[in-house]
């Protein structure tokens, strides 16, 4: 077979001349792949570098965002800690300041003697003595509240500076209350030899506007008598009964009761019949003194106080919905406000308690326990279309040359009743004034609602505790009181009367 060997020849050497470059190529191929693999796995690394880095600069800036918050807004919280053993080391370059009431009265400085020792002045003795309390053995009141600020000094830097170089304390600053000096007087004097307490708040900001409590103490001489204080049990003298006294409210309870009532469906019409008592299961109700009320309707029974009428509504409730209520309106709970130490209101009925209890209950007796701060806030959310504000007494700080150097701001806690709730137990506390037991209270000058109460907590029915909690309005002005006289008797006779002299220096001013 003839064959063609130059042909052979010619794709031999084309073989050959291709074989080299098809295997260079082949080898591009795999080095590409490699590099492709070695870059894909540092690009993976560089990743993953990348969202560490940023994860620990992320968790970095947000350490120096909470660093700066602790700065600017918790740290004096902390400091200002009574745990903080450090903070009386303040005192060795600061002078304590002064307290103030609202309208510049000073009612707390630091004097030296004639050794040049530092001592606390109250120049209105016991008049003030629970509301700014006290600052040796302990603390209380404004004096521990406001602790922090009285240590600080915001003085001129210059003349700071200058009374560091040449070894002198600087002045502290002074803290000014929501106390009004005139209103602290009248409730104070209205108690008079009375035990017991008046509170007073602003219910559109939660300025406290007065605060007293018998029986009183006199701080100047506290260190003295100290030891007697503290041993006597029967009258609690450094008790600041206004925040931390817990009393059968009798029937100003009555607020509560109507208001579920009335939640459940009763009306202003209902009719009751009060013969003076009632007897259920052997246990016998008794209004105030036995007085026989006749037929009532809910609203004069409401307005004349009457426990009979009362006694059978509280039977009718759902004790369940009843308990709801009473932790809407912060009974057993912490109550929110910038005081110290301020107890927690008392309430329990269960579905298996007894018919007698219930009826107790309903009037404000039974187990129910309640603080004149407690019973004052309700009033003034009441008067606030059922929004609370939170209250406090620390109005603003200022330095020694009277210049402000913080202002406290209103605290809104929220509505623990629906504005229709509160206008209508309004109009129920209005009647108390113009027409049932706090008639004392009617007068052309401003309107008073409120409710009063004559609370028993003796087997003797004669002892009882005088209750008045209410509030008055005129134009753009509010106040709300919360007012308990110890075992003085009938509210309307003695509670009535103090809260008056409030309402009408309140509204004169």
């Amino acid at each position: 077979m003839f064959h063609n060997y130059e042909d052979d020849d010619e794709i031999r050497v084309m073989d050959l001349n291709n074989a080299p470059s098809a295997r260079k190529g082949k080898k591009k191929t795999k080095k590409s792949k490699d590099s492709k693999t070695t870059e894909a796995k540092g690009k993976k690394k560089n990743r993953e570098l990348v969202v560490i880095t940023y994860g620990f600069l992320g968790l970095f800036l947000c350490l120096c965002i909470y660093f700066c918050y602790f700065l600017g807004v918790e740290s004096e919280t902390f400091i200002n800690s009574t745990y903080n053993s450090r903070i009386s080391a303040f005192s060795d370059t600061i002078i304590r300041g002064d307290i103030l009431t609202s309208d510049g009265v000073v009612i707390v400085t630091t004097t030296t003697d004639s050794d040049g020792n530092e001592l606390r002045s109250y120049p209105y003795s016991n008049m003030y003595a629970h509301a700014v309390g006290y600052s040796i053995n302990g603390m209380s009141g404004v004096e521990l509240d406001g602790n922090f600020q009285l240590l600080r000094s915001h003085s001129f830097i210059l003349k700071r500076l200058y009374k560091e170089v040449i070894g002198e304390k600087n002045q502290g600053d002074s803290v000014v209350t929501t106390l009004d000096s005139t209103l602290q007087e009248i409730a104070y004097n209205g108690l008079g030899d009375y035990d017991g307490a008046v509170i007073a708040i602003e219910p559109s900001t939660g300025k406290i506007l007065c605060m007293v409590s018998k029986p009183d103490f006199d701080p100047n001489t506290l260190s003295s008598d100290w030891d007697s204080l503290v041993s006597d049990d029967d009258n609690s003298a450094l008790l600041n009964r206004a925040i931390q006294g817990l009393y059968p409210p009798g029937s100003t309870f009555k607020i509560i009761t109507a208001l579920e009532y009335l939640e459940e469906g009763g009306e202003e019409s209902d009719s009751f019949t009060c013969e003076g008592s009632v007897t259920i299961d052997d246990y016998t109700l008794h209004c105030y003194k036995g007085e026989v009320h006749g037929a009532q309707s809910f609203r004069q029974a409401f307005a004349n106080s009457c426990n009979v009428a009362f006694g059978e509504i509280g039977l009718s409730l759902d004790r369940e919905k009843l308990s709801a209520l009473t932790t809407q309106l912060l009974f057993n709970t912490t109550l929110p406000t910038a005081l110290s130490n301020v107890k927690e209101s008392q309430f329990t009925l269960d579905s298996d308690d007894t018919d007698a209890l219930a009826m107790q209950t309903a009037i404000g007796q039974g187990e129910t326990l309640v603080t004149p701060i407690h019973m004052a806030m309700i009033a003034s959310a009441i008067c606030n279309d059922g929004v609370l504000m939170e209250p406090y007494i620390i109005d603003s700080v200022q330095n020694d040359d009277g210049n402000t150097v913080s202002t406290t701001k209103s605290s809104t806690y929220g509505s623990i009743l629906t504005s229709e709730q509160a206008e209508e137990i309004s109009s129920y506390m209005r009647s108390v004034v113009t027409e049932g037991t706090g008639s004392k209270l009617y007068t052309d000058s401003y309107e008073a609602y409120g409710k009063t109460g004559t609370a028993e907590y003796s087997s003797d029915k004669d002892s009882a505790h005088s209750w008045f909690v209410g509030y008055a309005t005129s134009g753009d002005q509010e106040i709300a009181i919360a007012v308990i006289m110890e075992g003085a008797g009938a509210g309307s006779s003695y509670a009535v009367p103090l809260a008056k002299t409030v309402f009408d220096a309140y509204f004169q001013n």
